[in-house]
């Protein structure tokens, strides 16, 4: 069973930048595709990007490539997300999902891929 846990959200102003974090455990993290969702009020869930389990393949999208940038650092059982040039419209929670699998990450795109899922960081950015 794997624990996620997502920190680093807050309050940032437009064009500004937040690193998240998802701290994992109970597993071993290079056999899990790791992703990130986010959910604003009123919309549903939605897939932000995702990264396979050593890392070599990651994926984007649309809406936030060239700003954000996923990672991993498996030895600390950890996943990152860098948000850069960030948008009013990126206003969210976000959500860090684990998926034990070693199919390519586009195969990893919707929330009903994702068996692990952590309880949120609240991300604002202000205009």
């Amino acid at each position: 069973q794997v624990q996620l846990v997502e920190s680093g959200g807050g309050l940032v102003q437009a064009g500004g930048s937040l690193r998240l974090s998802c701290a994992t455990s109970g597993g071993t993290l290079s056999m899990y595709v790791m992703g990130w969702f986010r959910q604003a009020p009123g919309k549903e869930r939605e897939f932000v990007t995702a990264v396979s389990g050593r890392g070599r393949s990651t994926y984007y999208a649309e809406s936030v490539k060239g700003r954000f940038t996923i990672s991993r650092d498996n030895a600390k059982n950890t996943v990152y997300l860098q948000m850069n040039s960030l948008k009013p419209e990126d206003t969210a929670v976000y959500y860090c999902a684990a998926q034990r699998g070693l199919m390519g990450v586009r195969d990893y795109l919707g929330t009903h891929e994702y068996d692990y899922w952590g309880q949120g960081t609240q991300v604002t950015v202000s205009s």
